[in-house]
């Protein structure tokens, strides 16, 4: 009797898993955690009611404290990875930027006033979610400021040109090393406390259903990463 052949596995294959099937585990995992965090949240309440001692009622708070951050954390992974549903609306081009850099204004006061604006848009309309597209240009900014930035400000440009809404943002970096190619296209691929590699990935996601482009590439004559974001001008119809 014959013995059954062997399949022969290379070690260099690796396990890969559909975006889909990482978003469901990721989404169950939050919905299990939350519901025991908002069990303890309850037995925390309780010791709060019934502890007398002001020293363990301080701490009971500060504990109720890290639970609901602990939950806001995992709101905020899953709203990362959720689908994205839009609400379009004509929006024109220059209200648009002048909501973004108000909101640039008040989400990093510090560093906004080292950005440099060249807005040369009007009331040419766009079809747009405000909200997401406000969220995914935003997040350019975010990464900007806390990947690497180089010396000098940021270059922000915003044009109607062809029948395309062109946002472009200039930011200085040295010794740039990254994959353009795949700008915003590996979520997970950088992984830290509090962030998990999901900001450009979302963006690229709320840019290309505006059906849009997002694109970037590293000017090594100026030291600097470009992004591009293009959109169609008028209904959006396809």
């Amino acid at each position: 009797m014959s013995e059954e052949p062997k399949e022969e596995v290379s070690q260099s294959d690796e396990l890969r898993v559909p975006m889909p099937d990482v978003v469901a585990f990721v989404r169950q995992l939050s919905h299990d955690l939350r519901n025991s965090l908002n069990a303890v949240e309850l037995q925390s309440a309780y010791l709060n009611e019934v502890a007398v001692d002001p020293e363990v009622k301080s701490e009971v708070k500060r504990l109720r404290g890290m639970l609901s951050n602990m939950g806001a954390n995992l709101q905020r992974l899953t709203t990362l990875l959720a689908q994205i549903k839009l609400t379009e609306m004509s929006y024109k081009a220059s209200d648009l930027m002048e909501d973004l850099r108000e909101k640039v204004g008040s989400e990093f006061p510090e560093q906004s006033a080292g950005i440099n604006w060249n807005l040369n848009v009007t009331g040419t309309p766009l079809q747009i979610d405000p909200q997401f597209l406000q969220q995914a240009l935003l997040e350019l900014f975010a990464n900007a400021f806390q990947h690497d930035r180089g010396e000098g400000p940021l270059e922000v440009t915003a044009q109607v040109e062809a029948g395309q809404f062109l946002f472009r943002l200039r930011e200085p970096k040295k010794d740039f090393a990254g994959a353009t190619s795949v700008w915003g296209r590996e979520p997970f691929r950088k992984v830290r406390h509090g962030h998990y590699g999901l900001g450009l990935f979302q963006a690229r996601t709320i840019i290309e259903a505006h059906r849009g482009q997002f694109r970037a590439f590293y000017d090594a004559s100026s030291s600097s990463l470009v992004t591009t974001v293009v959109l169609p001008v008028g209904t959006g119809d396809s």
